[in-house]
């Protein structure tokens, strides 16, 4: 077979943009084509050495819409009952919730919730973008919704602004911000990210966590319309970038 001739920059064969979508092993991403099931611009399209764009071209593979992106980033809503391991123990992955595309992409989860806490959560397969958005240097804010099991002190309030010593730490972790929402409603507003923190920081000041959601990280807020278990492209990094 002759080898394929110089593409443009930022253009790929269409099988190679399949292969690298996740739709598949590079025979199968050929099937795909030949049997012309892949149309491009509401084109369809049966030569697999056909080249397009590999970034943000419109797909409908196999009769499922999608759009490329060379570099994946989503929110999802994640529901109580997920872990957010791709080698999950107890409790299914936060992947199984993702189109199957992504999960073949192997999409990694920006930190961690806990099986029982629910809300926003990030998921990528951009290395550089996964290490900036969980390094501490970049101090991302994440703002938590807890319900507690007693009613709230401003005494609480106060010192989980001015910092609690858990017990694997001397040094004090504090809240970037804390406020009483309503009687056993907290919304805690955090750049760190230790194991368990927020269960942790509020069992500190002598109270309970019996429910945890997490609403925003940086300047992106979970939209009220992606349901439970739904997830969504996320086109720009920087609302969740410092």
């Amino acid at each position: 077979m002759p080898p394929r001739p110089r593409l443009p920059a930022g253009h790929q064969p269409l099988d190679q943009i399949l292969f690298a979508q996740g739709f598949g092993a590079r025979r199968e991403c050929e099937g795909l084509i030949v049997s012309k099931l892949v149309s491009v611009r509401g084109e369809l399209v049966d030569d697999p050495d056909a080249a397009f764009p590999e970034d943000r071209l419109e797909l409908v593979v196999d009769g499922q819409p999608w759009v490329t992106h060379v570099k994946a980033l989503v929110m999802l809503n994640k529901p109580a009952g997920y872990e957010c391991s791709l080698k999950p123990g107890a409790w299914p992955g936060v992947h199984n919730l993702l189109a199957p595309p992504l999960r073949r992409r192997g999409l990694q989860p920006v930190g961690r919730l806990d099986q029982d806490t629910t809300g926003l959560l990030l998921m990528t397969d951009d290395g550089a973008l996964l290490h900036k958005l969980t390094s501490p240097k970049h101090n991302v804010p994440k703002v938590y919704e807890t319900t507690v099991k007693h009613p709230l002190t401003d005494k609480q309030i106060q010192s989980l602004m001015s910092g609690v010593v858990l017990d694997d730490d001397p040094t004090p972790v504090l809240a970037e911000h804390a406020e009483m929402v309503s009687e056993f409603h907290l919304r805690m507003s955090l750049t760190q990210g230790k194991y368990h923190q927020v269960k942790r920081m509020v069992a500190a000041v002598g109270n309970r966590v019996e429910a945890l959601h997490r609403s925003s990280i940086g300047q992106l807020t979970l939209p009220e319309d992606l349901a439970p278990g739904q997830w969504r492209w996320l086109e720009d990094a920087s609302l969740v970038l410092p």
